[in-house]
């Protein structure tokens, strides 16, 4: 049986002065899904994840979300999306209450909505700090914070738990789960830790010099092959594929 796509891209392709950086890539994560997005560094993926995201047009290929074709110009598609990419998003100048406030104006949700996230967050004690005083763990979890906000259908997040301490990263992962289970929404995540995509993701991809290398459940690929999700990863980019 097929399973219904949250996104998908048909030969997804974008170079950068002559240099293929994403290499017509078919994706394809299914909704409802905690999809892992690797790769070692330079491999695509913040790229792939731009893309997705409207923050940078292909060069040539597809975007599908949720059925329906994706162009920068099609901002409605995006309405249900949260995202953390790269550096957080956030007011320095304004307090992390102001920051969450600001975007529940735009998404039209309630107040009340603010205070259940930072207490998700675990940022009720500092929401009255101003950001600029906020260390960069604090700041990556009102990022994430932010994207939750609006319980969005979908959910992508580039390397989220930078700058998190091993108890933020445990209620991350808790939030995943639970968003993809109990929500429905679909979660795509990029991180270099691969320790902790094997605890959330059920699908992986794996992008390799701008190429996807493979693409499937990841209870599937472990039963394939030996070894840890490194050793597999490792197997299917080569030794000298570190992950970023």
């Amino acid at each position: 049986m097929a399973h219904e796509l949250a996104i998908e891209t048909r030969k997804l392709t974008r170079e950068f002065d002559g240099r293929v950086a994403v290499d017509g890539i078919d994706l394809a994560v299914p909704r409802g899904s905690v999809y892992g997005f690797l790769g070692p560094n330079g491999a695509g993926k913040t790229t792939t994840i731009r893309m997705l995201l409207g923050l940078l047009a292909p060069s040539r290929g597809e975007i599908r979300m949720g059925g329906y074709p994706f162009t920068r110009d099609d901002r409605q598609l995006l309405r249900g999306v949260g995202a953390v990419v790269e550096a957080p998003s956030v007011y320095p100048h304004l307090t992390g209450r102001e920051n969450l406030e600001v975007t529940a104006r735009l998404l039209d949700v309630p107040g009340i909505r603010v205070t259940e996230v930072l207490g998700l967050f675990e940022l009720t004690n500092e929401a009255g700090r101003l950001v600029r005083t906020y260390s960069s763990g604090m700041r990556q979890a009102l990022a994430l914070a932010n994207a939750w906000l609006g319980r969005p259908r979908l959910l992508v997040l580039d390397e989220p738990a930078n700058g998190l301490d091993p108890a933020a990263t445990r209620r991350l992962r808790s939030l995943l789960r639970r968003a993809a289970g109990e929500d429905g929404a679909t979660v795509l995540i990029s991180s270099h830790v691969l320790s902790e995509i094997e605890q959330v993701a059920d699908w992986l991809g794996v992008i390799h010099r701008g190429r996807l290398v493979y693409q499937g459940e990841l209870t599937a690929l472990k039963q394939s092959k030996d070894g840890s999700l490194e050793d597999i990863f490792l197997d299917l980019v080569g030794p000298a594929g570190g992950v970023a």
